[in-house]
């Protein structure tokens, strides 16, 4: 993206600060305010209402048992959504618009394919999460909390014309009620933290459908959409003039995704928590948001469930916004050409209103469609450890080996993982998997 296209994203004044902060002019935790937002942005991704699906039954089911597994995926996630914001801001250009212009035609075309059905998938899992909390917090029709959320999204996405700033403080002030009340959840469900600090750092895979659940948990945090994302929303936003300022610019980015996805992190890890603490003794066939919701007031008290809803509410809402966003970045990227927003709004709504239509269970189409992201991440991922390690188009900011050799293994887990569920899904034994 050239210079004069990022300038229209930003304020003279905006400009003039960034400016004086890589010339060195101005220091202090202000200025990193000015670098924040792609990360915050692209971090609402892993707390979309799929988290909360997969992870309601995670912790339900197996207890603290797969903590691992949402420490695990958010390493990753930080390490992918690093590497998508390098290489915006040192080549100027998305991952997207890469493949284009490095892959053969028809792979573009397949990659495409494959990531608006991911597009879709995401946005089912955003559409009907918030629209399930809103039916069940006013005690709606699903079909209103449907049309609610559809209206409210599009509202937001329409701050966009205003620049980027209103957006992401739209984002940022959604992804703080979020974080806020999972922390009050804390204080009102019975933690055994001992527990917790074991089955965070030790893998644990109890049986098959844990199998099947960790891989939904991965499909729900590392998201391909935020992975073309954040390229895009780094290239935008000031333009590196020279290798010292493009350096700054990945250190502030990088300084932005640990914050952000540690926080995204630990909002996964106290889902599984909350679900594992109220449900998993006495209610561990707990598997559907509505009934984690009427569960819980019982369990935990009315503030509990109504603290749940709102925060599925704010994560429905500004999660759907964000996979609008990529839905048109990656289109714009992969083929050149873009539809007006509420022709994207209303086409990847549509398989959530036939989902509804259909009499599908909404919270297991939430986990189903997890799984399908899980299968669509590894081209993204692929493509990504490709480019960033490619001299030709990194430059000096190529890859270094270790960071080449912990994306590959990322890519080869979250491979393997797809394989054993393919394996799992058409009925092959799993060695050393029991049934």
């Amino acid at each position: 993206m050239n210079t004069a296209t990022s300038r229209s994203t930003l304020t003279d004044r905006a400009t003039i600060a960034i400016r004086d902060v890589l010339a060195g002019n101005r220091r202090g935790a202000r200025s990193l305010l000015l670098f924040a937002g792609p990360a915050v942005i692209a971090s609402i991704a892993y707390m979309d209402p799929g988290n909360f699906a997969t992870n309601i039954q995670a912790g339900a089911q197996f207890g603290y048992s797969l903590l691992w597994v949402v420490v695990m995926a958010n390493l990753v996630a930080m390490l992918f959504q690093a590497l998508s914001a390098k290489l915006g801001i040192v080549t100027g250009r998305n991952l997207a618009e890469l493949c284009r212009e490095q892959f053969p035609r028809p792979a573009v075309y397949v990659m495409w394919g494959v990531s608006e059905v991911a597009a879709m998938a995401t946005d089912l899992a955003e559409f009907l999460g918030g629209a399930i909390a809103l039916a069940l917090l006013f005690k709606l029709p699903l079909t209103v909390g449907m049309a609610i959320t559809a209206i409210v999204t599009y509202g937001i996405l329409l701050f966009e014309k205003n620049g980027f700033r209103p957006m992401e403080i739209a984002i940022g002030v959604l992804v703080g009620v979020i974080g806020l009340s999972y922390l009050a959840e804390m204080f009102i469900a019975p933690v055994a933290w001992s527990q917790v600090a074991l089955h965070s750092i030790v893998p644990a895979m109890p049986n098959a459908e844990a199998l099947t659940i960790s891989v939904g948990v991965v499909g729900a945090t590392v998201m391909p959409h935020a992975i073309y994302l954040h390229s895009g929303l780094t290239q935008g936003r000031i333009v590196g003039r020279n290798v010292r300022e493009r350096r700054l610019l990945l250190r502030f980015s990088n300084r932005e995704v640990m914050l952000a996805l540690s926080l995204a992190g630990l909002v996964n890890m106290a889902m599984v928590i909350m679900a594992s603490s109220a449900f998993h003794a006495g209610h561990s066939d707990v598997a559907e948001i509505e009934t984690a919701y009427h569960t819980l007031a019982p369990l935990l008290g009315a503030s509990a469930a109504a603290i749940f809803l709102i925060s599925l509410i704010c994560s429905g809402v500004s999660s759907s916004v964000v996979g609008t966003m990529a839905g048109q970045m990656i289109m714009q990227g992969f083929v050149g050409f873009r539809i007006p927003v509420w022709l994207r709004r209303l086409v990847t709504m549509v398989p959530a209103f036939i989902v509804v239509a259909l009499g599908v269970n909404p919270t297991q189409a939430l986990v189903i469609s997890q799984v399908v992201l899980s299968f669509a991440l590894p081209i993204p991922m692929v493509a990504l450890v490709i480019f960033t390690r490619r001299r030709d188009i990194m430059g000096e900011f190529v890859n270094s080996r270790v960071t080449d050799i912990a994306a590959i293994a990322a890519t080869a887990i979250i491979l393997a993982l797809n394989v054993v569920l393919l394996l799992q899904t058409f009925g092959a034994a799993i060695p050393g998997m029991a049934g």
